[in-house]
C-alpha cells in the first residue's frame, strides 16, 4: 500500500512565519516585569523611574482625574439619547365637609338635567393611584450638545496631558534625587579613601617612631587627618541617607526609606553623548511638539473655542419631542386599559429677551478664549527661554567637567610624587598634607561636575518632554 505524503501549503507556512515574527517582536518590545524593591540589589536610575511611575500616589491621583474626565464625556453624550421616566404615586384624600357639600350640590344640579342618574355617593376619605411613563427627545438646541461634547472631549485630553506633565515632573525629581544620592555616595567613597590613606601613613609613622627614626608630630598629624576624614565620611553618609529617603518618597515606598539590602549604582563615567553640543533650535521645536503642559494648553484653547460656540447656541430655539402614557384610578391599584391615556407633542422654546444674558455669556466665552490663547503663547515663550538657559548650562558644565578631569589627574600625580618624596625623607609633612587635601577637593569637584552635567542633560530632557520617552 502506497502512502501519500501530507504536504502543508506554502501559504500556511508563510502565515505561521509571520505570526512567529510578530510574536517575537512583541516579546522584544514588551517591557520587562518590574521587580520588587526588596529583590533589587543594585538600583539604577531607569529602574527607579519605572518604580516611581508605577507606585507614586500623586500619579495615581492624576490617573483618577483622567477617569473623571472620561465620565464627563459620557455625561455630555447623554443628551443625544431620549429621556424616559416612569412615575407612580398613591394619595389618600380626606375632603372637608364644605367640599363634599359643594360636590353634592353640583351633582344634584346635573341630576335635575338628567333625571335618570343614580343618587350621589361620595366616599370620604378615598384613595387615588396613578402611574405613567413619559419620554422626551431633544431634537435641536442650536448645536449646544455638539459643542458641550466637544468641550468635554477637549477637557479630557487636557486632563490626560496634565497627567503626563505630572509624570514628566516626577521623573525629573527622581533623576535629581538619584543623582544627588550618587554624588553623596561618591563623596563617601572619597572620604573612605582619604581615611585609608591617612591610616596607612599613620601605621608607617608609628613604626618609624617606635624604632626612633620618626617624629611624634608625624604620628599625631596622621591621627588628626584620619579623624577629619572620618568626620567627613559621617557627614557624607548622613547626606546619602537623606537623599535615599527623598528618593524613597518619590518611589512611593510606604516605609519611607529603601530596604537596607538595596544600594545605588555607582556614578558612571561621562559618555560621548553627554559631551555632545545641544542644538537649542532643534530642542525648542521638540519641546513645542512633546511638552505635555503645552499640549494641555492647546487642548484648553480648543475647549475654550468650543465654549464660545456653546454660548452662541443660546441665540437659537430648542425643539423637543414629548410623549406621555399615564393613568389614574380610585380605590384600588388594579389598573385597566380604560384608566390610561396618552399624549404626543412637539415643544419649541425660543428665548427672545433675557436682559442681554446670552450676549454676556457669549462675550465671557470669547474673553476666556483670548485669555487661554495668550497663556499658551506665554508658556511657549517661557519654554524657549528655559531651553536656551539649559543649553548654556550644559556648555558650561562640559567645560567644567573637562577642566576637572584634567586637574584631578594632575593633582593625583602630584600627590603621589609628594608622598614618595616624604617617604624618602626629602619632602615635608606640610607639603604632603596640602597635596592630599588638594586631591580630595579635586576628586569631590570632579564628581560634582560629572553630576552637574548629567543632571543638566536630564533637565533639558525635562524641558523638551523627552524624559517621558527616556524612562518609558
Amino acid at each position: 500500500m502506497q502512502r501519500r505524503a501530507f504536504r502543508i501549503p506554502i501559504r500556511v507556512w508563510y502565515i505561521c512565519l509571520l505570526l512567529l515574527i510578530w510574536f517575537m517582536q512583541g516579546q522584544a518590545l514588551a517591557q520587562p516585569p518590574l521587580p520588587a524593591l526588596e529583590n533589587i540589589e543594585v538600583l539604577d536610575l531607569p529602574t527607579a523611574a519605572r518604580i516611581a511611575l508605577a507606585s507614586n500616589p500623586s500619579l495615581e491621583a492624576a490617573q483618577a482625574r483622567v477617569a473623571q474626565a472620561s465620565q464627563i464625556v459620557k455625561q455630555a453624550q447623554a443628551p443625544y439619547w431620549p429621556q424616559v421616566d416612569a412615575s407612580a404615586g398613591a394619595a389618600r384624600v380626606d375632603m372637608s365637609q364644605r367640599d363634599i357639600d359643594a360636590q353634592l350640590r353640583s351633582y344634584e344640579l346635573i341630576r335635575g338635567l338628567h333625571p335618570g342618574l343614580p343618587p350621589a355617593g361620595i366616599g370620604n376619605p378615598e384613595d387615588y393611584y396613578n402611574a405613567g411613563v413619559s419620554a422626551s427627545w431633544l431634537v435641536f438646541d442650536g448645536f449646544a450638545r455638539k459643542f458641550r461634547l466637544a468641550g468635554a472631549r477637549y477637557g479630557a485630553q487636557a486632563t490626560a496631558a496634565a497627567r503626563d506633565d505630572a509624570r514628566r515632573l516626577l521623573l525629573s525629581a527622581v533623576a535629581f534625587a538619584f543623582l544627588q544620592a550618587q554624588l553623596a555616595q561618591e563623596n563617601v567613597a572619597i572620604a573612605k579613601a582619604d581615611e585609608a590613606f591617612n591610616q596607612r601613613l599613620l601605621t608607617e609613622a608609628r613604626l618609624r617612631y617606635d624604632v626612633g627614626t620618626g617624629a611624634l608630630s608625624d604620628v599625631l598629624n596622621f591621627q588628626i587627618r584620619g579623624n577629619s576624614a572620618l568626620s567627613r565620611r559621617i557627614q557624607e553618609e548622613t547626606d546619602y541617607n537623606r537623599w535615599l529617603i527623598s528618593l524613597a518618597s518619590l518611589l512611593g515606598v510606604p516605609e519611607g526609606r529603601l530596604p537596607e539590602t538595596v544600594r545605588l549604582a555607582e556614578l558612571a563615567p561621562t559618555s560621548d553623548l553627554e559631551l555632545a553640543v545641544p542644538q537649542s533650535t532643534e530642542q525648542v521645536e521638540t519641546a513645542l511638539r512633546l511638552r505635555p503642559d503645552l499640549q494641555r494648553g492647546d487642548w484648553t484653547v480648543r475647549q475654550a473655542e468650543a465654549g464660545v460656540k456653546f454660548a452662541r447656541a443660546g441665540y437659537f430655539p430648542t425643539v423637543s419631542l414629548l410623549g406621555t402614557y399615564e393613568g389614574e384610578r380610585a380605590e384600588d391599584m388594579n389598573f385597566e386599559g380604560d384608566d390610561f391615556g396618552n399624549s404626543v407633542g412637539v415643544g419649541l422654546n425660543w428665548n427672545i429677551f433675557a436682559g442681554g444674558l446670552t450676549r454676556a455669556r457669549h462675550g465671557e466665552a470669547k474673553a476666556r478664549l483670548y485669555e487661554t490663547e495668550k497663556v499658551l503663547q506665554d508658556a511657549q515663550v517661557q519654554v524657549a527661554s528655559e531651553i536656551q538657559t539649559i543649553t548654556n548650562q550644559i556648555n558650561a558644565a562640559q567645560e567644567q567637567l573637562q577642566l576637572q578631569e584634567t586637574n584631578t589627574r594632575l593633582v593625583q600625580q602630584q600627590r603621589d610624587l609628594v608622598e614618595k618624596e616624604y617617604k624618602a625623607g626629602v619632602g615635608s609633612l606640610v607639603r604632603l598634607n596640602e597635596a592630599q587635601r588638594d586631591l580630595i577637593v579635586a576628586q569631590a569637584q570632579l564628581a560634582l561636575a560629572r553630576v552637574a552635567l548629567r543632571f543638566s542633560w536630564y533637565d533639558l530632557q525635562t524641558a523638551t518632554g523627552q524624559i517621558l520617552q527616556t524612562f518609558k
